[in-house]
């Protein structure tokens, strides 16, 4: 299984979800990949990503994440709680502390929704922390420096240890990321 994880305010409708999904869909057809829509809150949002891992682990399916953002920080959790390998693009590395900028009301523009992110959202998120890579060998990470998001050095920091692929520019979407599917399935080992 692939489980593709968006990021903040995002959506499986996103352009790397759908080139992720045309790509496995052209090119590994008999995966499963599975991209939910996550809650806004972040602990519905891991109680259904564990689900999904939890199910796929029960049928004998191996794991492979990609996470984008915020689904980079859930993916990491993911990987070392459940095992797997994970590629992390542009990942969040703290994002309990970058959510004061955005507490009050939020709009999802794919989804429509609005809402409020709340103080209790950066705990929850903060139980969700993975401080010390166990497993670098897991992980795969893509970083462009010209992120308008996220301070690439953290995830440049944090994962050091791990592969990684580091573009100077690009943005927050991550510039070109199509043209890394080749280098995330081999990586993935993918079948």
């Amino acid at each position: 299984m692939l489980l593709y994880i968006h990021g903040f305010n995002s959506s499986p409708d996103s352009d790397k979800a759908r080139i992720t999904k045309a790509y496995m869909q052209q090119k590994f057809s008999q995966l499963r990949v599975v991209a939910p829509q996550l809650p806004a809150a972040p602990k519905p949002a891991m109680a259904l990503l564990q689900a999904i891992t939890e199910q796929a682990l029960a049928e004998g399916e191996k794991l492979c994440f990609i996470g984008s953002s915020l689904g980079g920080y859930f993916a990491s959790w993911l990987v070392q709680q459940y095992g797997g390998k994970a590629v992390l693009i542009n990942p969040a590395v703290k994002p309990y502390e970058l959510f004061a900028e955005y507490l009050g009301p939020q709009f999802n523009p794919y989804t429509g929704e609005h809402y409020q992110l709340l103080p209790e959202h950066q705990q929850q998120l903060q139980q969700y922390d993975t401080p010390v890579i166990l497993n670098p060998e897991r992980f795969l990470v893509l970083l462009q420096t010209a992120d308008e998001v996220l301070d690439y050095r953290q995830a440049l920091a944090k994962y050091h240890c791990c592969e990684m692929l580091l573009e100077a520019g690009g943005n927050h979407s991550f510039v070109g990321y199509g043209d890394k599917l080749d280098t995330v399935s081999r990586f993935l080992c993918l079948p």
